[in-house]
Order: structure tokens, then sequence, then C-alpha cells
């Protein structure tokens, strides 16, 4: 038994020598081939040229939407928003060893910045390189704009399923209302969409779109923005 203990070792010890080189030269060129991807897309459309164009559509402010939603969204996707510079190092390393427990890329740690950058600059297509201009796409946004900029143009550009692309037109869309108007289960409710638009539609599956919003509920008692009494008042009986 001892004799195969050792043997199990030398070869994990021959195995780390091999790969770690290989993983770590993987992640070098994907970076720069990344860098490469995010300097050509801001060459193209800079931050602020992006910032214009959404802004040029039905453009809500930040101190139009409920402060439930803000909290719900923040909770939600990107708890530690105002802290970081763009990219979350925890997120990513919570992300990664979620990766390769299940041995498949489900999770990529994304800050609201990062979607921003994803999902006006680049495809949802799950490559290292795309990951990689997504970050520095995420760091270029963050030196240009306030971070209450940078919630405005995401919620306002964010696919919410059923054609509704931004807040003003979803929160409509969904409910007949303008986004201030928005009740806080209204408000849950579409701060978890954006996750996955076509599965948490309240038209189309309205059983997944509950669970989803008990998922954001649990996330702000989480966060300590509501209690458990107030979530399952919110939540429908």
């Amino acid at each position: 038994m001892k004799k195969a203990v050792k043997i199990m070792f030398k070869i994990l010890r021959l195995l780390f020598a091999v790969f770690v080189p290989i993983a770590a030269a993987v992640m070098i060129v994907s970076a720069v081939q990344g860098y490469n991807m995010h300097k050509n897309a801001v060459e193209k459309c800079p931050p602020v040229q992006m910032a214009k164009l959404i802004r040029e559509e039905e453009f809500v402010r930040m101190k139009e939407l409920p402060e439930f939603y803000i909290k719900a969204v923040i909770c939600a996707e990107d708890k530690r928003f105002y802290t970081h510079h763009g990219v979350d190092p925890k997120a990513v390393m919570r992300a990664l060893a979620h990766d390769i427990r299940t041995m498949s890329p489900e999770q990529g740690g994304s800050t609201i910045t990062q979607q921003l950058a994803k999902n006006f600059y680049y495809t949802q297509e799950k490559r290292l390189e795309r990951k990689f201009a997504e970050m520095f796409t995420a760091f270029a946004i963050e030196e240009e704009f306030s971070k209450e900029d940078i919630f405005e143009l995401y919620v306002n550009s964010i696919y919410f399923g059923d054609g509704y692309y931004g807040i003003s037109a979803a929160a409509d869309g969904y409910y007949g209302k303008t986004p201030a108007e928005l009740t806080d289960y209204e408000c849950a409710m579409l701060a978890g969409i954006p996750n996955a638009p076509s599965a948490y539609s309240p038209n189309e599956n309205p059983d997944l779109a509950e669970q989803r919003l008990k998922q954001v509920l649990e996330r702000m008692v989480e966060c300590g923005e509501i209690t458990t009494e107030q979530a399952a008042e919110i939540m429908p009986a």
C-alpha cells in the first residue's frame, strides 16, 4: 500500500510539473489574444461612444429607479460592485473553482461592468481569450465612468427576454409601468431575468421566473438588504 501511495505521488508530481507550465502558457497566450481583441474593439468604438449610443435610446437615470431594484440587481449580480475596479478577483476564483469541480465553464464570475462590456462589445461565446478581452474592457470602462454611470448603462442595455432591451422597455412590457412605479416583487423579478432571459421570462416560464425571484430575494437577505420576513412577504403565496 505504501509503495502504491508513493507511486501515486510521483505521478501527481509529474502531472503537476507537466501541466502547470502548459496551463500557464495557455493563459498567457489567451491574455495576449484577449488584449488584442479588446484593443480592436475599443478603437472601433471607445467607451465614451458606447455610452452615447446606449443613451440615445429611452434612457432611465439611476435616480428614477426604485432603490429596491438597484439593491436587487447588485445583490443578484455583483455584490462588491462599489468596491472592485471592474473585475472581482474573489468572484473569479470562486467561479474558477466551481468550473474545475464540475469540469464545465458554467460560471464566469462576471461583474456588472464585465457584463456591460461583454454585451456591447463581444459575443456570448465561452472562450478564454474573449473572457480576457471582457476584463480588459471592463477596466477601461471603470477608468472612464463612475459607478452610477456604469449601473445606468448596464440596466438600460441588458436583455430582459420577450424582445425587451433595457429596464424601461421591460417594466412597460411586463407590467405596463414606468420603472419608478414598480413594486418590490416586480423589481426583484426584473433583477433576476437578465441572468437567463429566455429561461426566466415571466410570460414564457412563470414557474422558473418565480424560482429565480426566490434566488434574488435570498441573495438580498444574504447581503443584509432585507430580512427573511420581508422576503417571505414579497414572495407570492
